[in-house]
């Protein structure tokens, strides 16, 4: 037995050096992963070129999680070790208290020592994510306003006050927390004892509860002073900020109880030197009494007797300083309002000012023909296009378009190993850019830019994509190599290229990448086993470079793949891009920003550049309504499903921001100077931040108004468009963005807003036309008795001009058109209610899903011409299955209670307004080549006849004039059947003459019916 007995430890001391090694290695591989991670971030901000944002960024939350580590810890241990080391040495325990003592002495020191530490943790961690908010109050810049009850400059709202608080709020829970230890520490050690109803306290404990209880109450009484302020920004009543309540009795209030704190601390520390409780334990029930009556008791009365009976008169002052301030931090103070006597006739001629307008009218929508740039232009499985496409413009042979366009991106979601999925497919290629005002014969979108190798109007570019919204997670490219071994794109696409190219000399792949701004762009044309491949080597900075062993270590162990250590294809100067979002290079840059959610790529000076806006934003604006970003943003296009909110009341467009997408730079341009916000950041990372002067003309003349911070605003103006107190009160006149009346349409469909649009538009009367961002309004009624019918149209200038370093003044103009209630104009919800209704529209679509075709319903828009407003939706046909994507074929308009239903926009136009609108909508209808129905053949396409009026010998296939609607709809069948078949082998030529044959069975069947 005692052999047995003596082995016990010996088995466990055997143990125990294993135990001890698995833990080790256990804190080993952790430490490693740690510090890969670590060593990654450092080299990705270095490669980009923004260290010292890192470096600020962790010094400073270190700094803070040291002085809320400490700040907590140290008071926590002190007050501890002071009630023990200050502890009775012949206190009389009870036998349950002298048992818990036997019980808590062999953990005593390490309870001192750990409750402190582990508390100090968690204060550190909490305290390290307020390092923005402290950098930006050593560094606050003044905003130049004051705020309308205590005439403090605002920047005191955005800077000092969060600080000021969360300091009082800090020590008020250290030193509640240290009080709670001390006294707890004290009662075990005898400190504090209970004889009967007595109470026998120390000398020691009195002293150390008395001062921790006056320092508690002091800082208490701080709080209640910072409070009155913070009622400027509470959202506490109707409107945010100090009401008639608050001025008159919740800040009086604030201001009596923290003098009641402060005086009932004195008394406390009278108590530590005379040891009567009497005096502050009676004063510290009169303050409870007094934060009842004065916190909650008589505000309640003033708002129950005073500002109820008589709320609107008494209020109006407040109202009116939540509303000037509302629309100052969200940037309405400078709306322009105009009415506009909207006309509900359609007269011939009316459109004849209004032909620069009705020539821009956006007739391609880039939420429906996403597919159709997949269709005719993804080339390979291994390109993809986002499911939203771009709205941009350009300058094209002296005329400014409107176009949609997209980046060619990779996708390398069906590819299998490694080696093909880091190495070889890298990047997408080229942007496809279509003229937003035309289409084909055909349907399809007229492109001015497009194909591999990339050619039309933009001129020479390096069109390759790197850093891309769909980009993988990491490719290695680069590096010194006999081969390339990145695909380029497919050699076989070359032929195709120049089918549809204007120049109809072969193109030259070599000279292609010279001319597309690829100079040091190695290419080769290699054989692959699934054929001829063009091939290159990429030869930007666009990531840390892999060139030693332990950098490809610290990153095997970051995207856990071994390859990246042992593959003997990352050789000496290969690069590792990764983060290659553009959205997320520029958060990790500027973490100060709240990103817009739309970026889009555009060519500018040679390269494709992704163009973000950044929002400095803040909830501390005195006055100011307090709303939740995420909420405001949300419509039928960008469906968030974030559930945690963005309270804010205070936005910029303080920055825009550019990357790269051939090697990923970031470049930062301070957009509005004047916002105190950004003045702060820039003092925090300086020299991050280039001025406006450095943007070149080119780039300038693709920023465009931002869409999140219109959403914001036009959320915001439906309600602060009124600026009369009175009618604000009533809440008589209050608007809402109409529902998408596209998305809207299905039975059960989620009731989304409609989505703003960007078009070239005239805002108002007198107005010349630009491009612009807009939104229309409806009155905010819910139930049966809400009516869908216009009240308001508000339009951003987006048109940032294109002198280098210089915006156009008019750039970021609101413009709110205010319609007449006398006379109303019928909303989108009513419009497409009636294009739904209406019986030959109906009849027309019925035709038109012949064949098993699904009619989509595109963008439905809005424009104010003619001195009314004209709706303009364009119609699309796809097939249901098979290949299958939209094809644009009809454009109805509406302008009044009168519809139109044609094959084009000036068609349609003509037939709304009897017969001549004096518009040239410049849609190209039927007038502009197809360069996809056009391929491989050398004959020119045959031109339809007008759809307007269709021609007797117009007949389905060759049945003539006289053929009956059945053959036509049979006919119409059978060239949609042939048409997908086409398309299904690639037979353009097929394809454009059965395209020809279906249209011609469609007015054929009209001509029937």
């Amino acid at each position: 037995m005692t052999d047995q007995n003596a082995s016990a430890p010996a088995r466990r001391r055997r143990l125990s050096p294993l135990a001890i090694t698995v833990i080790l290695v256990v804190v080993l591989i952790l430490g490693f992963l740690a510090v890969a991670a670590v060593l990654t971030e450092v080299l990705w901000y270095r490669q980009i070129g923004y260290l010292p944002v890192l470096t600020t960024q962790w010094i400073a939350a270190g700094t803070m999680f040291l002085i809320g580590f400490l700040g907590m810890a140290v008071p926590l241990f002190l007050s501890i070790d002071i009630a023990y080391r200050k502890r009775p040495v012949y206190a009389r325990l009870t036998a349950q208290l002298d048992r818990y003592q036997e019980l808590f002495e062999p953990l005593r020191r390490l309870v001192k020592w750990a409750l402190p530490i582990v508390v100090g943790l968690f204060a550190g961690f909490s305290t390290a994510t307020q390092w923005q908010t402290v950098l930006l109050w050593l560094n606050g810049s003044p905003a130049g306003t004051k705020d309308a009850q205590f005439g403090l400059d605002i920047s005191f709202f955005l800077f000092d006050l969060p600080v000021l608080r969360g300091i009082v709020a800090f020590a008020s829970a250290v030193v509640l927390l240290a009080l709670i230890a001390g006294v707890a520490t004290s009662y075990l050690y005898g400190g504090i004892s209970f004889a009967g109803r007595d109470v026998r306290v120390s000398k020691a404990t009195r002293i150390q509860a008395a001062v921790l209880a006056t320092v508690y109450l002091l800082l208490q009484a701080v709080s209640l002073w910072l409070d009155q302020y913070a009622s400027l920004t509470g959202n506490g009543g109707q409107w945010t900020g100090a009401l008639f309540q608050d001025v008159h009795a919740v800040i009086p209030g604030k201001q009596i109880l923290a003098g009641i704190a402060a005086i009932v601390a004195v008394l406390f520390l009278v108590t530590a030197f005379t040891g009567k409780w009497r005096l502050p334990v009676i004063g510290t029930a009169l303050f409870l009494v007094s934060s009842i009556v004065l916190g909650i008791g008589y505000p309640w009365a003033v708002q129950q007797f005073q500002v109820q009976p008589d709320e609107k008169s008494l209020e109006a002052e407040y109202i009116e300083r939540n509303i000037e301030a509302t629309r100052a931090a969200y940037g309405l103070d400078a709306v322009e309002t105009e009415r506009y006597d909207a006309k509900t006739d359609a007269e011939p001629g009316a459109l004849r000012n209004d032909a620069e307008t009705t020539a821009n009218i956006r007739i391609i929508d880039p939420e429906v023909v996403s597919p159709t740039f997949a269709q005719l232009e993804q080339i390979r499985q291994y390109y993809q296009f986002p499911s939203t496409l771009s709205v941009d413009r350009y300058d094209i042979d002296g005329r400014v378009e409107d176009t949609v366009s997209a980046i060619r991106d990779i996708d390398i979601s069906d590819q299998s190993g490694w080696y093909n999925r880091t190495l070889v497919y890298t990047h997408g290629y080229g942007l496809v850019a279509a003229y937003g005002n035309q289409r084909s014969p055909g349907g399809e979108p007229v492109f001015l830019e497009n194909g591999i190798p990339t050619s039309g109007k933009l001129g020479t570019f390096e069109p390759r994509v790197y850093f891309g919204t769909n980009s993988p997670e990491y490719s290695i490219v680069g590096g010194e190599r006999d081969k390339p071994i990145e695909l380029d794109f497919p050699a076989d696409a070359e032929s195709a290229a120049e089918a549809t190219a204007e120049d109809p000399e072969p193109a030259d792949p070599a000279a292609s990448d010279e001319q597309a701004g690829g100079g040091e762009q190695k290419t080769e044309v290699v054989e692959e086993p699934s054929g001829r491949q063009n091939m290159t080597t990429f030869s930007g900075e666009g990531g840390p470079s892999l060139d030693n062993l332990f950098a490809k270590l610290i990153y095997a162990l970051k995207f856990q793949d071994m390859e990246i250590l042992l593959s003997g294809a990352v050789v000496d100067g290969s690069q590792i891009l990764y983060d290659r979002d553009p959205v997320q290079r520029v958060q990790k840059v500027a973490p100060y920003l709240t990103i817009d959610e739309s970026p889009y790529a555009s060519v500018v000076d040679g390269r494709i550049v992704w163009i973000i806006d950044g929002y400095t934003t803040s909830a501390n604006y005195p006055y100011s309504q307090l709303g939740d970003m995420n909420a405001m943003t949300v419509d039928a296009d960008n469906r968030r499903t974030n559930p945690m909110p963005n309270t804010i009341n205070y936005i910029r467009n303080s920055v825009k921001a550019t990357v790269d997408a051939y090697d990923g730079k970031v470049t930062l341009y301070a957009w509005d100077t004047e916002d105190p916000l950004l003045q702060s950041w820039g003092k925090i990372f300086p020299g991050t931040l280039k001025g406006v002067s450095d943007m070149s003309g080119e780039l300038l003349s693709h920023v465009r108004y931002p869409s999140d911070l219109f959403k914001v605003q036009r959320s915001v103006l439906g309600q602060y468009h009124v600026t009369d107190a009175d009618a604000f009160y009533s809440a008589e006149d209050r608007w809402r963005t109409p529902d998408d009346p596209v998305s809207g349409a299905a039975a059960g469909a989620d009731k989304l807003a409609q989505p703003p649009y960007y078009l070239t538009l005239a805002a108002g009367a007198d107005a010349e036309p630009n491009y612009s961002i807009y939104s229309t309004y409806i009155p905010d009624q819910q139930g049966e008795g809400s009516r869908d019918i216009l009240t308001g149209y508000l339009a951003a200038n987006s048109n940032a001009g294109s002198e280098a370093g210089k915006v156009s003044e008019e750039y970021g103009t609101l413009k709110l058109l205010t319609l007449p209630k006398g006379d109303p104009i019928p909303g989108p919800g009513q419009v497409q209610n009636s294009f739904t209704t209406d019986s030959e529209v109906s009849r027309l679509l019925n035709i038109l899903r012949q064949g098993e075709s699904q009619v989509i319903s595109g963008n439905l828009l809005t424009l104010p011409v003619g001195g009314g407003l004209l709706y303009v939706q364009p119609v699309y046909v796809q097939a249901s299955s098979g290949t299958s994507f939209p094809i644009l074929q009809k454009v109805l308009v509406a302008f009044g209670d009168k519809i139109a239903f044609e094959d084009t926009l000036d068609e349609a136009l003509d037939s709304l307004f009897g017969g001549d609108s004096g518009a040239n909508a410049g849609d190209g209808g039927v007038e502009v080549s197809d360069p996809v129905t056009d391929a491989g053949t050398g004959d020119e396409a045959e031109q339809p006849s007008d759809a307007g009026e269709p021609s007797k010998d117009s007949g389905a296939g060759s049945s003539g004039g006289d053929a009956s609607l059945d053959e036509s709809l049979r006919e119409m069948q059978q060239a949609i059947k042939d048409r997908d078949a086409a398309m299904q082998s690639g037979d353009w030529a097929a394809y454009g003459k059965a395209d020809e044959r279906l249209r011609k069975a469609l007015e054929a069947a009209l001509a029937a019916e």
